[in-house]
């Protein structure tokens, strides 16, 4: 009983204390509120009055800026103002001038329009002469034919024909002052440069030409070379690649080939077995291949060597080797790669003298023959197989060119092509540089005089000189002075289109007038 009590008033309590709480909740929410409300009102009043404060600002702001725009906008409308009296101005002055261009060109109009109508009349009075003049010149034509009993056409054609005389004449007498004053200073210059390269190279005047007679101790060995049923020169032959000639000179063997590396193979190998005495076909073809490796490396360090001696960089081992077999090739008893390396001297110094590249005129001059050194075994000229040996190496195009042109077989494209083919001709065709057959001497000679035979108005011609000069003496009545520097040209032409000949050849025509009287 006791225990429920306790538990009634407990209950009691409890909800006395929440009835509390609620009462005393409800109140401190109302003072939460009401300070609240409180807060706003002052915030709210604090932000009112910034907002007028802030307003008030603006509008002093406001109408300060709005005062300043206004005076700058009257600023800008005075310089407007002004410009646009100064625009009007400028338009008056142009309309004054206007008005004045347009006056003066009225008055050019008239004064056109005038010297028009002027114009005019004269050109009535100039047909009204021309027509006066015609009949006039009508009249003294038919005159003249009367008197000189030509027609018109008949009188044109004598006209013509004697005015073509006088030009045709007056035209040689022309080109040959002009020839001769050209002829004057480029000799003179030449001579400097020409005199200026030789006299920096001095080289031999000729070369030994590589003997192909073996001379031998004695007629026995003879027999010995020979051997039994000929297998010893059989096996010679077939090393070497040549031609053993055993004639009846005695106590000596000849060497034929067209190769002349083979044939140096050969004169080496027959005089080793000559010098050893051992021969038999063992020991022939062991010497050949001994020969023909020394023989080859030898080649490639002559070739090295000239290359060097020029000064030239990038030459590939295969043009090396190529210059270097040229060392046993001759022309007219004239050593190739002498004289290769000469003509490449020549246009190093001759371009240098003309400013263009040393180097480059040196590698042309240097490589100009290498076709000789095969031209035995592939077809065609020399100039060309060199030039296209050099093209399969990679060489320079102009390079190519000037090897292939310099014997007039292109057309040359540059002064290296030109001055490659002077050089050549200055090495080959100088004192004692080449010897000639006689039989090759007097047909060149005989060549000469025939060409110069067959030109009208020629009595007689003669060659001089080895074949450098012929002399022309022609007709005077059939051949005018200034045709005979006409004819001159004429037969250089010809010589140059169908001769082949060193250097060059000097065509001299003479024509005298001879009167003879006799006093009685």
């Amino acid at each position: 009983m006791n225990f429920f009590i306790w538990i009634v008033i407990a209950a009691a309590a409890l909800a006395a204390g929440f009835i509390i709480g609620a009462i005393v909740s409800n109140y401190v929410r109302r003072l939460q509120r009401d300070a609240a409300a409180k807060d706003a009102d002052r915030i709210r009043s604090n932000a009112e009055r910034e907002a007028e404060h802030l307003l008030r600002d603006a509008r002093v702001s406001a109408k300060g800026e709005t005062i300043k725009m206004r005076e700058e906008c009257e600023e800008e409308l005075k310089e407007r103002r002004k410009e646009q009296a100064n625009n009007e101005k400028r338009l008056v002055q142009r309309e004054e001038t206007l008005d004045r261009r347009a006056e003066s060109l009225d008055a050019k109009v008239k004064n056109v329009e005038r010297q028009e109508k002027e114009i005019d009349l004269l050109r009535e009075r100039l047909s009204t002469r021309e027509q006066e003049l015609s009949k006039n010149i009508s009249r003294q034509i038919d005159e003249l034919e009367r008197i000189s009993g030509f027609s018109r056409d008949e009188a044109k054609e004598v006209l013509l024909e004697k005015l073509k005389d006088e030009v045709k004449n007056e035209s040689g007498i022309l080109i040959r002052n002009t020839l001769e004053e050209a002829k004057v200073r480029s000799e003179h210059e030449a001579r400097r440069i020409l005199t200026y390269a030789i006299q920096r190279y001095a080289s031999d005047c000729t070369y030994e030409r590589t003997t192909a007679t073996i001379p031998l101790p004695n007629d026995e060995m003879k027999g010995r070379i020979i051997g039994r049923e000929g297998r010893n020169i059989r096996a010679i032959e077939a090393a070497t690649g040549v031609n053993i000639l055993i004639d009846d000179t005695p106590e000596a063997v000849v060497i034929s080939c067209f190769d002349p590396v083979r044939k140096e193979v050969a004169r080496q190998l027959m005089e080793r077995l000559i010098g050893d005495g051992r021969i038999h076909p063992t020991r022939v073809e062991e010497l050949a291949k001994k020969i023909t490796k020394e023989l080859e490396d030898e080649l490639y360090q002559v070739g090295e060597a000239a290359v060097l001696e020029t000064g030239l960089t990038g030459v590939p081992p295969a043009v090396i080797k190529l210059l270097g077999r040229l060392k046993y090739r001759y022309s007219f008893s004239q050593n190739v790669l002498q004289h290769s390396l000469e003509t490449a001297y020549f246009m190093g110094m001759i371009a240098a003298e003309l400013g263009l590249d040393e180097k480059k005129a040196k590698r042309i001059g240097l490589f100009h023959d290498l076709g000789k050194a095969i031209d035995h075994e592939v077809e065609g000229p020399h100039a060309q197989i060199g030039a296209d040996f050099l093209r399969k190496n990679n060489e320079a195009k102009d390079v190519i060119h000037a090897v292939a042109a310099h014997h007039g077989e292109l057309e040359p494209e540059s002064c290296y092509d030109i001055l490659c083919s002077a050089c050549d001709t200055l090495s080959a065709s100088r004192p004692g540089a080449r010897s000639e057959t006689t039989e090759l001497y007097l047909k060149r000679l005989e060549q000469l005089e025939t060409i110069a035979h067959e030109f009208a108005g020629v009595e007689s011609c003669f060659a001089l000189q080895a074949g450098r000069e012929v002399r022309v003496m022609v007709t005077p009545e059939k051949i005018s002075e200034g045709e005979a520097q006409v004819l001159a040209k004429d037969i250089c032409s010809r010589i140059e289109k169908e001769m082949t000949y060193p250097g060059q050849i000097k065509v001299t025509i003479i024509r005298e007038t001879r009167s003879v009287e006799y006093a009685k």
